[in-house]
């Protein structure tokens, strides 16, 4: 496994298995322990997925060490509608995990009106060592600038859609600028048909004899996007941290780039009806 660094000094796995809509007819401690077992050191999961357990049970169910596995989750929104609320929801979260600490823990989205307040909450929880770092899901640039001018602790990371489809190059430059870790979820575009069988992904596929999904997961990190690929199948475990043997040329990352058109496979988060 290689990391980036936080801009508090922690370190970040540069891919982590992402756990959310997970089937119900699978088992996902399962899945955590196979994600483990093939050498994956970071798990991501939400108050909102309604499986911190299961990412407990399976973290204890491996026998790796907890200081081995790095532990994201988030604050959702109906936790975010009250002063106390942010804070009722993570000890909740952290009895789920059933952890003494989570490594990183993020605003869901920045609901209208009360992220400010929200982040003030894990500020607060950050500064009682409870958890590692805090950050943001979801933020776009104006987001951030708001939420700059309150801020006590700087986001050590933003979450969000992050794939050739949807590159949202302002956004991430801005974080890179600001020292704030972009983290990429839905990196394979939820495994979009057209993005693996485009003609510039399966060329480069040949190119460097990887697979669609190892190019495109390559290009998150070569951008210097952690990534969060979410699978239930073994062999796609695999595959999806076997990126570590090669880097894309620049040139390729710039054609990869090119394929930007805006398409976002998860609602944005300007939308308000949305949320």
């Amino acid at each position: 496994m290689e990391y980036f660094k936080l801009n508090n000094g922690v370190m970040i796995p540069k891919v982590g298995l992402g756990v959310s809509q997970i089937p119900s007819d699978v088992d996902g401690v399962a899945v955590v322990v196979n994600a483990i077992e093939a050498g994956y050191k970071a798990i991501d999961t939400a108050e909102f997925y309604g499986n911190e357990d299961m990412v407990g049970k399976g973290i204890k169910t491996s026998g790796v060490a907890r200081e081995g596995i790095f532990v994201t989750t988030k604050v959702h929104n109906q936790a975010q509608q009250t002063d106390d609320g942010p804070i009722k929801a993570f000890e909740a979260s952290l009895k789920k995990l059933d952890l003494d600490y989570i490594d990183l823990y993020l605003i869901h989205w920045p609901y209208p009106g009360r992220f400010v307040q929200t982040y003030k909450a894990l500020e607060s929880i950050y500064k009682r060592g409870l958890v590692k770092a805090i950050g943001i899901s979801n933020f776009k640039q104006h987001h951030i600038q708001e939420l700059e001018k309150h801020w006590e602790v700087k986001p050590a990371a933003n979450q969000y859609e992050h794939h050739p489809y949807l590159t949202q190059k302002d956004v991430r430059e801005y974080c890179q600028d600001e020292d704030i870790q972009v983290i990429a979820y839905s990196p394979l575009g939820r495994g979009s048909t057209d993005l693996l069988t485009s003609d510039i992904i399966t060329s480069l596929a040949n190119k460097y004899a990887k697979t669609p999904a190892q190019i495109i997961l390559r290009w998150n990190i070569d951008n210097g996007v952690a990534a969060i690929p979410k699978t239930t199948n073994i062999a796609r475990l695999r595959e999806n941290i076997n990126i570590f043997d090669f880097k894309l040329e620049k040139a390729d990352i710039e054609a990869i780039n090119s394929l930007n058109q805006g398409i976002r496979v998860i609602r944005d988060p300007d939308d308000p009806s949305s949320y």
